[in-house]
């Protein structure tokens, strides 16, 4: 029987993620002076105000107040009609040292030796229904919103777009779990109250976001995605009728509400961490990096059609208490899951230092996943820029998203015999 999945995203300007991408800016900017940081920074944003608090224990003395401005700027909270802007906020700042109870078990006398930074389960997943291995309805709901933000900044097509958007996409599938067609699609989308006719207002936001955003989005997919859309998608575009206030000023945000959004849109599992604001030491965010690209580089290698990986940690215990793999009933190869989690142990090794190193996640790359996932990103090396509160200015070339490489296909098809 046929059936019906959605997921959502939200965007950059969305409260959670301005709170998200502060905290992973000052991760950022931490391990830019000082790579062996250990940071776990939370961010509240609401009407005129940012709340800084956390543990970090470091080298380095950071304008974190500036920082949070900057990211705020960015994003385009630049008016004082949002009730929220980056010149004219307040930030106010909590942060303190990291306690030496929760040191002790991460720091050791060798590197290999570092223990989990906390315990609890991270999953990995990944799925051959898109190019790069992501569910279809989390894809898609990320595009949507991605072209939404360069539509605003352009300001010509749609001049009145604000900074805050969600948007939600439902897909039916067929029995054998494939997408057939996209049956609704959602976006709700901040703007400026341009017209004293709000039923005009509305009608023209709907007509634009039809007319304009979903070709633009659609002639960037492959032809088989294409295929998808249809003249019987349900469209609820602002559905309450209006959305002029919004962002921080409409709803408070914080730090690590959106891990859905982050990961896999509802697909898989998750364990209930947030990756935003924690460094690598903390194996929320390290080793849901590294079972992804497990489960990334399995499916890529012809193991299975789809993957969910598992694994669990004690803090300051440095093996992981065990891995668990579902192939969900796709698996090409003669194995049981069990017997194929016992091979992922022996390919990958997942000690949190090893993870670090394998990833190289001790680079500031975290401000780039605060916004539209930290799964299915594009891997790249940029250049970027950290400046001191003395003035000292440091350039450097990073590698974003290597979770995402599939450097491990060969080792995988060897030790699985395909």
């Amino acid at each position: 029987m046929a059936y019906l999945f959605t997921s959502e995203s939200v965007s950059e300007g969305h409260p959670d993620k301005v709170a998200d991408q502060i905290s992973d800016a000052l991760i950022d900017n931490f391990l830019a002076f000082d790579p062996q940081s250990k940071v776990a920074c939370e961010t509240l944003v609401t009407t005129g105000q940012v709340v800084l608090a956390g543990e970090v224990k470091s080298d380095v003395y950071l304008d974190v107040q500036k920082i949070a401005r900057d990211v705020i700027n960015k994003i385009g909270y630049t008016k004082g009609e949002y009730q929220f802007d980056g010149n004219s906020c307040g930030v106010l700042s909590a942060i303190h040292e990291q306690s030496d109870d929760i040191n002790r078990g991460v720091d050791r006398d060798t590197k290999e030796e570092q223990g989990a930074g906390d315990q609890g389960m991270m999953f990995g997943y990944a799925t051959k229904e898109t190019e790069d291995y992501m569910p279809l309805a989390l894809d898609l709901s990320h595009k949507l919103l991605q072209e939404l933000a360069v539509l605003r900044r352009e300001e010509k097509d749609i001049p009145y777009l604000r900074p805050d958007s969600k948007s939600q996409v439902t897909i039916e599938y067929s029995d054998d779990n494939k997408p057939v067609r996209i049956d609704s699609i959602v976006i709700s989308t901040q703007h400026d109250d341009f017209d004293a006719d709000d039923t005009k207002m509305l009608a023209k936001i709907k007509s634009d976001i039809v007319s304009i955003l979903i070709p633009r989005v659609k002639a960037t997919l492959k032809p088989e995605i294409q295929a998808l859309f249809n003249d019987d998608i349900t469209y609820h575009i602002n559905p309450t009728g209006k959305f002029v206030i919004g962002g921080p000023h409409g709803d408070t945000g914080l730090t690590g509400r959106k891990i859905i959004v982050d990961t896999y849109g509802g697909k898989g599992a998750h364990g209930g961490g947030a990756f935003s604001g924690k460094d690598p030491s903390k194996v929320d965010r390290s080793a849901a990096y590294a079972t992804r690209h497990i489960a990334k580089n399995m499916v890529a290698a012809g193991v299975c059609d789809e993957l969910l990986v598992q694994v669990s940690y004690a803090i300051g215990v440095v093996e992981p208490m065990g891995i668990f793999v579902d192939t969900y009933g796709t698996k090409k190869v003669n194995l049981t899951d069990g017997e194929i989690a016992k091979k992922v142990a022996q390919i990958f090794d997942m000690r949190p230092s090893a993870i670090e190193t394998r990833l190289n996640l001790r680079q500031p790359i975290y401000s780039e996943t605060a916004a539209y996932g930290h799964m299915g990103r594009k891997n790249e090396v940029v250049s970027k820029t950290f400046s001191l509160p003395n003035g000292g200015d440091k350039t450097m070339d990073v590698e974003l998203f290597t979770w995402e490489k599939l450097d491990y296909v060969d080792k995988v098809k060897e030790a699985f015999g395909l």
